[in-house]
């Protein structure tokens, strides 16, 4: 382990990409085959296999604990060491005694991570933790948290690792990559790599790959300067989810590649009579009054997040799956394939799949245009609903189409590259997006907090409220949107107007305004003001305005009450 340290702390020290993967390179080929899986898990920032379902289940707060704890330290000490270092591990490094360490390998140290991940309660984990901490060096136990935490922060993606093992083992990037990406797991990569059967990869189902992203478009006739004769899709105003389908089993994945479906227990039913396959969709919130459509993201943020979804809130918030990609099926990944075949095949698995009652192609109806797959039952109204697809031949009848698609609740338009391969995780010109923030707010900054990464040591993630009569009521937190200058200047303004110092957070005299602009708003207890702003992003510092002339709550809901 103290190899790999060092190799990591030589990676962060460069800025050059080509040094990073030779270091990584380097590393590798004098790794024995077992550490060497588990040291490019590691890399990658975790520490298991993305397939794997294991998790460590240790919270931050109890790693600062630990760290406290056997560095003998006051929570005020470790409090101001990770002011200035902002990062856990490096607080670990900084605080905890010298010691030589037992030369734990990086299988071994997987190994007790398995044991965290296994031991019952808190304390239970809080125990193995800190035992392993105490048989390693300080700079181990570095990237030990920083594993721990998935936030190992040295300038190394996964991306980079896999062209290290490509340029350790003499193979081909691409081989790497697609192998990687079939097996969810870069450790079985390596040893396929090491081996030369990179080739005999197939895919493993039920670990999530990345989502294909799109890029905005300025406005119907950027849009359409891309790409002739591209298909126009909803842009639906829900959760971007991907599903597995296999033998019956079906599981469900969010965009941040966590599994969600315990919170649409209802989908499963009308999703397993499908042939196996990998759908990429969008799950929303469904009106099936009348012709069906989506409704308010707020609708839907009810069901996130529970471990268990009641009958009656199945039935007060009804859920569908608008499906218009496939990743996988037929016993293939067709990924490489252009999007007017993937098109074609989606229908085909769609139109070969069974209802939950075991009839085929029961219940099919249209909706919003396009085919309805799924069962008349009142208890739980789920679908799974083919994505309709439009033509526009000018910027007119593109707008005409994105009227008529925000007239339906949806957030606005997807245009597509009808050749385009799909390309997971990365965020090109081949998918547009075009829609309209729903508005913007002057508000009031409450609070600062210290960033991460290359915003260490500076103030940049601001909570900020509106008025509700005399008193301020916070609303939302925006990070994005200022440039380094202004985040510098703010931070020198923050520290020198703070009514309270909580350490990494600060409570601020309300003097700052922000115009915010957001895609939506949803209810919220997480606020006071009982919303919340989707997606907020800042847009300029009001120095013209004083905290005053800032938005009101009334006029927050007004603009809730709109987007209904």
């Amino acid at each position: 382990m103290r190899k790999l340290a060092e190799a990591g702390e030589r990676v962060a020290g460069t800025t050059k990409k080509l040094e990073k993967v030779a270091i990584v390179a380097e590393y590798l080929q004098g790794c024995e085959p077992k550490d060497g899986a588990a040291a490019v898990v590691f890399l990658s920032g975790r520490p298991f296999a993305v397939w794997e379902e294991t998790t460590l289940q240790v919270g931050g707060a109890s790693l600062w604990r630990a760290v406290a704890e056997l560095a003998g330290k006051s929570e005020a000490e470790v409090t101001a060491a990770y002011r200035r270092l902002g990062d856990l591990g490096a607080v670990a490094e900084a605080l905890l005694p010298e010691r030589k360490g037992d030369d734990l390998h990086p299988s071994q140290v997987q190994e007790k991570f398995r044991e965290i991940a296994g031991a019952r309660g808190p304390a239970g984990k809080a125990a193995i933790v800190r035992e392993l901490l105490l048989r390693v060096t300080p700079l181990e136990a570095k990237y030990i948290v920083k594993i721990m935490t998935g936030d190992l922060r040295i300038g190394l993606k996964e991306s980079l690792v896999e062209e290290a093992i490509a340029r350790a083992f003499g193979v081909g990037l691409a081989e790497v990559q697609r192998a990687n990406m079939l097996l969810g797991d870069i450790g079985e990569t390596l040893g396929r790599a090491r081996a030369g059967r990179l080739n005999e990869a197939k895919m493993r189902l039920f670990h999530p790959l990345g989502f294909m992203l799109a890029s905005p478009a300025d406005n119907a006739a950027d849009a359409l300067s891309h790409f002739e004769n591209a298909p126009v899709e909803n842009k639906f105003d829900g959760i971007r989810a991907q599903v597995h389908v296999s033998q019956g089993e079906v599981r469900i994945f969010s965009r941040t590649r966590d599994e969600i479906t315990e919170s649409f227990p209802e989908l499963p039913e009308v999703l397993a009579g499908l042939p196996d396959a990998i759908l990429d969709g969008e799950i929303v919130a469904w009106s099936y009054l009348e012709e069906g459509r989506a409704l308010p993201f707020s609708a839907l943020q009810q069901r996130l997040g529970r471990k268990r979804v009641s009958e009656e809130m199945m039935r007060r918030v009804p859920v569908a799956y608008l499906v218009f990609d496939v990743l996988y099926a037929e016993g293939a990944l067709v990924i490489d394939r252009p999007l007017t075949e993937r098109a074609e095949l989606l229908d085909r698995v769609l139109a070969s799949g069974t209802s939950h009652h075991g009839g085929t192609g029961a219940g099919r109806r249209k909706q919003q245009g396009t085919l309805d797959f799924g069962e008349e039952d009142p208890a739980h109204p789920a679908r799974v609903i083919r994505s309709a697809t439009y033509r526009a031949s000018s910027p007119q009848e593109l707008e005409a189409l994105f009227e008529a698609a925000q007239a339906r609740g949806n957030e606005g338009l997807m245009i597509k590259d009808p050749v385009s391969p799909y390309t997971p995780g990365r965020r090109g010109k081949s998918w547009l997006k075009l829609k309209k923030e729903l508005a913007t707010l002057d508000v009031v900054v409450t609070a600062a907090e210290y960033g991460h990464g290359k915003r260490i040591g500076v103030l940049s993630d601001y909570t900020f409220a509106v008025w509700d009569g005399g008193r301020l009521v916070n609303i939302g937190k925006a990070y994005s949107g200022l440039t380094d200058t202004e985040i510098a200047e703010m931070t020198q303004w923050f520290v020198e107007h703070t009514l309270e110092d909580q350490g990494f957070r600060r409570i601020v005299e309300p003097t700052i305004v922000l115009e915010v602009a957001f895609n939506n708003m949803m209810k919220s207890d997480r606020h006071e003001s009982g919303y919340a702003l989707r997606f907020p992003r800042i847009v300029r510092i009001r120095n013209d305005k004083s905290a005053e002339e800032a938005d009101t709550l009334e006029g927050a809901k007004e603009i809730f009450e709109k987007q209904r």
